[in-house]
């Protein structure tokens, strides 16, 4: 009985102890309420104009970020001297288009193009996959599902959608600049010759995501990727208060912070046997291109996981010392964390709002798609979240302590995807071809 005992109490001091290694002394060093408040203050301040996409103010967030990776000492990407991911997109204003399908006049206002080109001259010569969209179908995943893609596309829409044809010609979001181009025609016709001209007027943005690279020990070419998008709304009709603002302290300053700050704590561990690399996405609320431009510069097959994180600042519907996980049931990735949490204060659980296809809709998204076992975590009350994408989300309003629990959560649950010890299983990526 006595050594029995003896077993036991030597047990439970062992789980105190690693408890307190995990949430004590070193961990509270490196994250703690005074840095999140630090990082969070700059991001959401009113010096950075609501950080929106296609203004010089974005500048402004991603040279204070590059240089917290500096200070960190994190890794430019391939060695380049930069942190600055940039990549181009194009923007476009129509001018004219004319087709004529097998003899058959098409009007102007029935043609919709998705080109990042100036000029279109296609037939059924061009090397253009043709593809329908059909009565019943649902337009506005197989419209995307064709604009997504590599390839380029000649798509005959039935006349029963033409006035969802018809509101994407409102759809003037910018396009990345590539050779590639979908065609959306509204007909009946299935033509066997064809001619077709679309003119746009093309002008080009340059675009950065900023992107630090933690490089693993024993099995560098395994990636885990910790991110966060830091654009916001930008500046906007003053509200009652007189306030323009959109600070965007919540969406997403408080994922952006989570991440530089989870950097921070890996590069001091300096144990990550994987590669960690660390990504803040740009243009994330005007149509996720940062996330999609950097998912292409990785092979997902390398990908073991991804820490996506969005709107961590306000409790959870849970309360404090808890976060969910979008697509939790999609993979394994979730009862991992939750293991490596065992006898913490903290939980995570499912995403409670599956309704809003959360998923699919945060920065996770394109490498999901892919297999990647990547997920988004956040605490945002997304059936009531009073501050949202409103000029009143500033700093003021989250709860940074709960906050700083949350990102020593993060990284105590992902120390053993970052060590190699656990690989969360792919997405099922079948229903989405």
């Amino acid at each position: 009985m006595k050594s029995s005992l003896l077993k036991i109490f030597f047990l439970l001091g062992l789980v105190q102890f690693i408890g307190g290694r995990i949430y004590g002394q070193k961990i509270d060093h490196i994250i703690n309420v005074k840095e999140t408040e630090r990082i969070e203050r700059i991001l959401s301040s009113d010096e950075m104009q609501g950080r929106a996409a296609f203004t010089p103010a974005i500048d402004k967030a991603a040279n204070f970020i590059q240089n917290e990776f500096k200070v960190i000492g994190l890794e430019t990407p391939n060695n380049s001297g930069s942190y600055l991911q940039d990549f181009t997109l194009v923007k476009t204003r129509f001018i004219s288009a004319t087709a004529n399908m097998d003899g058959q006049v098409i009007n102007e206002k029935d043609i919709v193009a998705f080109t990042s080109n100036p000029s279109l001259s296609i037939n059924q010569d061009s090397g253009y996959m043709k593809a329908f969209i059909k009565p019943g179908d649902n337009f506005n995943k197989e419209a995307f599902k064709y604009i997504r893609s590599e390839k380029s596309y000649l798509v005959l829409v039935d006349t029963s959608f033409y006035k969802d044809l018809k509101r994407m010609t409102g759809f003037k979001r910018p396009v990345f600049n590539t050779p590639r181009s979908t065609v959306f025609i509204c007909t009946d016709l299935d033509p066997r010759k064809y001619e077709i001209e679309v003119k746009h007027e093309v002008t080009k943005v340059k675009m950065a995501n900023v992107v630090g690279i933690l490089p693993g020990k024993s099995k560098p070419n395994e990636y885990v990727i910790f991110s966060g998008h830091y654009d916001h709304l930008g500046i906007g009709k003053p509200d009652a208060k007189g306030d323009s603002i959109y600070n965007g302290a919540n969406d997403d300053a408080s994922g952006t912070t989570a991440m530089i700050m989870l950097a921070k704590y890996f590069k001091q561990l300096g144990n990550n046997e994987r590669t960690l690399i660390f990504a803040a996405f740009t243009a994330e609320e005007s149509g996720g291109y940062g996330s999609q431009y950097f998912s292409k510069q990785y092979d997902p097959t390398k990908v073991v996981a991804m820490f996506n994180i969005e709107m961590i600042g306000t409790e959870s519907k849970w309360g404090t010392n808890s976060a969910y996980i979008t697509g939790y049931e999609k993979t394994d990735m979730g009862k991992i964390l939750g293991k490596n949490l065992e006898g913490s204060k903290f939980e995570f659980h499912p995403d409670p709002y599956t309704e809003q296809n959360l998923f699919y809709r945060s920065d996770n998204a394109t490498l999901a798609r892919q297999g990647v076992p990547a997920h988004t975590i956040s605490t945002s009350k997304m059936d009531a979240e009073p501050n949202y994408h409103k000029q009143s989300d500033e700093i003021g309003t989250l709860d940074l302590k709960n906050m700083t629990e949350i990102i020593k959560a993060i990284a105590v649950s992902s120390t053993s995807i970052v060590s190699g010890k656990d690989t969360p299983s792919r997405v099922d990526t079948s229903s989405l071809k």
